[in-house]
């Protein structure tokens, strides 16, 4: 955020913002959020109807073929406002909308070649970044079952794939066995923990994608980033009214977010926590989220589709762990580090908390069937 401050002065923001077709006239330009990977700025209106928009600026060295994305967020997003238009919903909820140009385009190219896009602001609501309690735990479930419910009806096939390989296991475990071919770690009793924990789990990393290849489960929509702060809440109620940053929805399986929601989720020293040893998965606030979940999921889900919910829970805390540890094996090449040892912590957090998560199977497997 700091450098695009810089970068970008706010008449040349507010020349960018008029690109796109307003409500108004524009009154302020802000910075907005947190976000390591696009530039993103709230747009101000002076008109009733819009009075806020979000204006970003994509990292195309992230996404490589933005217009992908752009043509996926428009089919899924058309699809789910179809969809809130024939339902009776009892609360509010929300989905962005794109907006386009002047010329009907969703997106806008600067001169320097800046690939920019406008995408509606969700009024009256806030996100946060770490799970509160029991009822926000089951709110963030909710949001998850909802989006995943209002897009099961799109086949897969009308969205392109803009993250190939994203959470294929396999595909890291291969990554993971050519790096350590290559290099010579340093010895220590954390690396050797990690080499062991690793080869002890090589064969049953495969879970997902062998119940995918053999049809057990079915390929649909997922999200791709169905992390805490992605939930917003409306400010009022407290209750969760949209899912928000969607550039990662792409087909997939739905046991990718449930896996990633809990793992995020239910562990409460967090993923930067140096006291890995004291990481735990948090089985009160997996009852809620996947209460939840279940509550919206179950006019869509199969009963393959439970048998693997704890697989995938698993599944996505080692995963994670095996690509923190791969990128501390490879230099740190990939994530942002602060330290040398940094992504060697990042993967011990991740293999404690999937440990935990083994240690209490019959707890998480009794909680998924109880809900059924």
């Amino acid at each position: 955020m700091t450098e695009n401050i810089k970068t970008q002065n706010t008449d040349n923001l507010v020349t960018i913002a008029k690109q796109f077709t307003l409500q108004g006239k524009i009154t302020d330009v802000q910075s907005l959020g947190s976000g390591n990977i696009n530039d993103t700025f709230l747009v101000s209106l002076d008109s009733p109807e819009e009075q806020h928009f979000v204006l970003q600026r994509i990292n195309t060295q992230v996404f490589r073929q933005p217009q992908l994305i752009m043509q996926n967020m428009r089919t899924f997003t058309e699809h789910i406002h179809k969809r809130l238009q024939n339902a009776s919903l009892s609360r509010r909820w929300e989905v962005p909308r794109v907006l386009l140009t002047k010329d009907a385009q969703d997106h806008w190219r600067d001169v320097d070649g800046s690939f920019w896009r406008a995408i509606s602001f969700i009024e009256g609501a806030q996100s946060f970044d770490t799970m509160r309690d029991r009822s926000h735990a089951k709110e963030i479930g909710y949001a998850l079952g909802m989006f995943h419910n209002l897009i099961s009806d799109l086949p897969p096939e009308k969205l392109a794939d803009t993250l190939f390989g994203f959470h294929i296991t396999p595909l890291y475990l291969k990554q993971y066995e050519e790096v350590l071919a290559k290099t010579s770690p340093r010895q220590s009793s954390e690396v050797n923990y990690c080499l062991q924990f690793v080869s002890d789990r090589t064969t049953w990393a495969h879970v997902l994608e062998n119940a995918k290849a053999t049809g057990n489960l079915p390929l649909r929509l997922m999200h791709g980033d169905p992390k805490i702060n992605n939930v917003m809440f409306d400010t009022a109620t407290q209750q969760a009214v949209s899912v928000i940053d969607l550039d990662t929805v792409k087909p997939g399986l739905v046991h990718y977010d449930i896996g990633d929601c809990l793992r995020s989720g239910c562990n409460l020293a967090g993923e930067e926590t140096e006291q890995w040893e004291s990481v735990s998965f948090d089985t009160d606030l997996c009852q809620g989220i996947l209460q939840g979940y279940l509550s919206v999921a179950k006019a869509f889900l199969t009963e393959n589709d439970y048998a693997y919910i704890y697989d995938a829970i698993r599944l996505i805390a080692f995963e994670l762990g095996l690509r923190f540890f791969t990128d501390y094996l490879a230099g740190n090449v990939y994530f942002k580090v602060k330290h040398s040892e940094h992504n060697l912590a990042r993967a011990l957090v991740q293999f404690q908390l999937t440990q935990s998560i083994e240690s209490q199977e019959t707890t998480i497997r009794n909680i998924i069937q109880d809900m059924k």
